[in-house]
């Protein structure tokens, strides 16, 4: 009793796994390595509670190799080098099966260590992480392994297991466990696609309920009391965090309101203030731009006044920015200009600025033509003069296309008719 509820009813078979159905289903990969009983070296990415562990270690037990569990939160090379030496010993016979969780806090030196024993096949490493392995794991190891992506749970595996949840809690009490749907959906779908939080959940709900003759009867109010910060998977440094702002940043971009409102509702919900502002800002600079230029200040004045009052509060300006910038006409053709025009700075082109341009009011002995001979425009009808602004090697180059909206639209009518006079 002293194990989490989740030890307790690891399932021991790919059937009883909840969820993953991608990988563990009849015919599917995962499945089919495990039943061929020839195991690679295998990376497991994905959230937390989602099946890594339980699923190697119904591989160690189907294929009968000595399963070693390591964390690398607290593991060293030597932890590694003592699991090696057994693998000439009676434990070593059906060969040893190294579990080994959050590789990415082993640095590049630790995650070597484990080359040459994977190489010479004393070990099959099976590693997982909830971070993103292409980034954080060495790529000697990961040319070497397998990567298979775990999910989050959908509701209906988690109320699966939430149903043998609640049959090993009867069993252990003696008790009859009473859940209405309403709470079993609640819980399955608070819990982010974690079926350990929602175990979890499930063993506190039980715990601080009254037994009635024999009758422990969950109710909603205490689930959701025991859950309500369960349901946000979210890593600030993580590819959740940099998924979640990209999202923003797209819906908004995307004229959908409700979405932008819901990922900026994920953001706050986490405290994270700083990115949803920034976010906005380059929004409406980079995608409403030139078609609406007013909301530009509009925008800066909800964040200002979302960081002067914080959260709660801060959501109310952030959101009447968010659905503003949704609702406003897009144009990128001054994100597409600046873009174009660093290109070419970065190439080395327009070195040299135009005489009539530079700052300088004499010229040298060497200059074929003398003077400066800037025409200045406001002297000019309708205040322009045409001439040359850009460099000599790029004089004719197009950055700026104005935009289809209405706004550019009639801004390019009134250069039009000026220009061409």
């Amino acid at each position: 009793m002293n194990s989490p509820l989740a030890d307790r009813i690891r399932p021991q078979t790919l059937d009883d796994i909840a969820g993953q159905h991608n990988l563990i289903d009849n015919g599917k990969p995962l499945r089919k390595i495990i039943e061929s009983g020839n195991i690679p070296n295998m990376i497991f990415y994905g959230p937390s509670g989602v099946g890594k562990t339980t699923i190697a270690s119904i591989i160690a037990a189907n294929t009968k190799m000595t399963l070693y569990k390591l964390n690398a939160t607290t593991a060293s090379s030597g932890d590694i080098k003592d699991i090696i030496a057994q693998s000439d010993t009676f434990a070593g016979l059906n060969g040893i099966l190294l579990y080994l969780d959050e590789i990415q806090y082993f640095n590049k030196k630790q995650q070597q260590t484990l080359l040459e024993f994977i190489e010479n096949g004393k070990i099959t490493l099976i590693a997982s992480t909830t971070e993103n392995p292409y980034f954080y794991v060495y790529n000697a190891i990961l040319s070497r392994s397998t990567v298979f992506e775990f999910k989050p749970l959908e509701k209906e595996d988690i109320k699966k297991a939430l149903l043998r949840a609640y049959d090993c809690l009867e069993k252990e009490s003696g008790a009859k466990i009473s859940a209405d749907e309403a709470v079993t959906d609640y819980i399955a779908s608070s819990c982010g696609g974690d079926v350990r939080k929602a175990l979890n959940a499930v063993e506190l709900c039980v715990a601080t309920a009254d037994n009635k003759s024999g009758v422990i009867t969950l109710d909603l109010e205490n689930a959701r009391a025991l859950t309500q910060k369960s349901s946000l998977y979210y890593d600030k440094n993580g590819d959740e965090h940099y998924d979640t702002i990209s999202a923003l940043q797209k819906s908004m971009r995307g004229s959908d309101p409700n979405a932008a409102v819901f990922y900026l509702a994920k953001l706050l919900s986490t405290g994270d203030l700083a990115s949803a502002c920034r976010r906005l800002m380059v929004c409406a600079c980079e995608d409403v731009g030139l078609a609406y230029p007013q909301i530009i200040p509009i925008v800066k004045s909800c964040v200002d006044i979302a960081l002067q009052v914080g959260l709660p509060e801060a959501r109310i300006p952030l959101a009447d920015a968010v659905i503003m910038v949704c609702n406003a006409p897009k144009s990128n053709s001054a994100y597409m200009a600046i873009n174009n025009a660093m290109s070419d700075v970065s190439s080395g082109k327009g070195r040299q600025v135009p005489r009539i341009l530079q700052n300088k009011h004499y010229d040298g002995e060497d200059a074929l033509i003398k003077g400066q001979n800037y025409l200045y425009p406001h002297n000019y009808e309708n205040h322009y003069i045409k001439q040359q602004y850009l460099p000599d090697d790029i004089k004719d180059t197009v950055y700026y296309n104005f935009g289809d909206n209405k706004n550019e639209q009639a801004f390019k009518s009134y250069w039009d008719k000026i220009k061409n006079k």
